[in-house]
């Protein structure tokens, strides 16, 4: 089965801790604070390889982690930056938030190399803290958390036409005639299982990706049958062509076809029915002298709305030349820049949403705020020191905790707490 989607959890590296340390040297009974810093966690990088054209190598490798970075060591080492992760995945994947849906990157077009997940920043060894009034610092910023997510990966192939059509119509017997494409090719339904891209060139006329994109049925857009596997695949063409069994040498109806196809397509995504739309009358060299002529029903239903009809026959080539030439026109008049889906996660809200504190008031009016966020950053802020308070002041108001503390109601000289640290708050 092609393997167009698949769920993964990643993870960026953690930021080393930094050191907490003093020289220690002969003659030098008092040495000044040498911790070191932590290194950098390791990036989560995406990065597109064109030999790759499925996501199989996700079916059985579900975590994937950057290396966090080495805590900083004494005499001012620096702890060793941790080793940036690279995941490669074919051209075309569009990589989800699994949680909400929404994008964070589509790697197509230009984006070949993406940074999905920031490594966390080295802490500060406790070198970095002393003050003239705190020469001898006994603690020292703890590393940056890493960022973590389940992400969905959805290919979506690239091609400039797309086939579409009711199993058994030829539209793989199509594709082959006119490219370079070697489907499989049988006479039985869903023998198409994988979408099939293939390289039309045109004399004098400029050539285009053309794909065969199977298992559309009625209720498609439902996931019926094989429908959200391969509806996906649709999104980037800007040209549709319906390839429908002229003959109906299986009962089917050529006209009613094309209405479901087109009711499968908007009920999976509206934007679809505005693009531009050709019909393929196949089957041609099946049809008789006495039965008939169906090309004049289907001319007669979809022309007036502006959508040609062309007969052809996949098999002997009757036809297809000029189907390719007024499907080569039609692409010069839509717009020919790749469709790209535009971004809608903010990564920046990982870190928020993985470091959150509550905001509660006690029965006799204390104002609790608690969280790891705030336990993280009073783990390397000296309250006691001038500049360690500022910090805390300004970590209070970066943060909107003083703006949260004001909309629970609190007033100049109530009391909060954070974690056994007690104050009264002033405006």
């Amino acid at each position: 089965m092609f393997a167009d989607r698949a769920k993964i959890f990643i993870r960026s590296g953690k930021g080393g801790d930094g050191h907490v340390s003093f020289r220690k040297e002969l003659f030098v009974p008092c040495g000044g604070p040498d911790g070191g810093d932590g290194g950098r966690g390791g990036n989560l990088i995406f990065e597109v390889d064109e030999g790759l054209n499925t996501l199989t190598d996700f079916r059985h490798i579900h975590k994937y982690a950057a290396k966090d970075g080495e805590s900083g060591g004494k005499r001012r080492c620096h702890g060793k930056d941790g080793e940036s992760l690279i995941i490669k995945v074919p051209e075309g994947t569009v990589i989800k938030d699994f949680e909400s849906g929404k994008v964070i990157a589509d790697m197509s077009g230009e984006n070949r190399r993406e940074v999905i997940l920031k490594g966390g920043r080295g802490g500060q060894g406790n070198m970095h803290f002393a003050t003239p009034t705190m020469q001898a610092p006994k603690y020292a910023q703890p590393g940056q958390s890493a960022q973590e997510l389940w992400v969905q990966l959805e290919l979506k192939v690239i091609a400039d036409v797309g086939l579409v059509g009711f199993p058994n119509v030829g539209k793989s017997t199509l594709l082959s005639r006119v490219s370079n494409a070697k489907p499989k090719i049988a006479n039985y339904h869903f023998t198409t299982l994988n979408p099939h891209l293939g390289v039309v060139d045109l004399e004098g006329g400029k050539g285009f990706v053309m794909a065969d994109i199977p298992g559309l049925i009625e209720g498609a857009s439902e996931g019926v049958g094989l429908g959200h596997d391969f509806l996906r695949h649709i999104e980037r063409t800007r040209v549709l062509v319906h390839v429908v069994d002229a003959a109906s040498t299986e009962g089917r109806d050529p006209i009613a076809d094309i209405h479901a196809i087109n009711k499968e397509l908007g009920s999976y995504n509206s934007e679809l029915l505005k693009r531009p739309q050709i019909i393929a009358a196949n089957k041609m060299d099946a049809i008789y002298e006495e039965d008939e002529n169906p090309i004049e029903k289907l001319k007669a239903e979809f022309e007036p709305q502006g959508i040609k009809v062309f007969p052809i026959s996949a098999v002997s080539g009757q036809g297809v030349k000029e189907l390719l030439y007024a499907v080569s026109e039609l692409l010069q008049t839509v717009n020919l820049s790749p469709i790209i889906f535009d971004k809608e996660f903010d990564l920046r809200s990982l870190v928020e949403k993985q470091l959150p504190y509550t905001v509660e008031v006690t029965e006799d009016g204390v104002y609790v705020v608690e969280g790891p966020r705030i336990e993280k950053m009073l783990g390397y802020t000296n309250i006691e020191s001038e500049k360690g308070f500022r910090f805390f002041q300004n970590f209070l108001k970066d943060n909107g905790i003083l703006e949260e503390l004001e909309q629970a109601g609190i007033q100049e000289g109530d009391t909060v707490r954070m974690y056994g640290l007690e104050f009264d708050y002033y405006k």
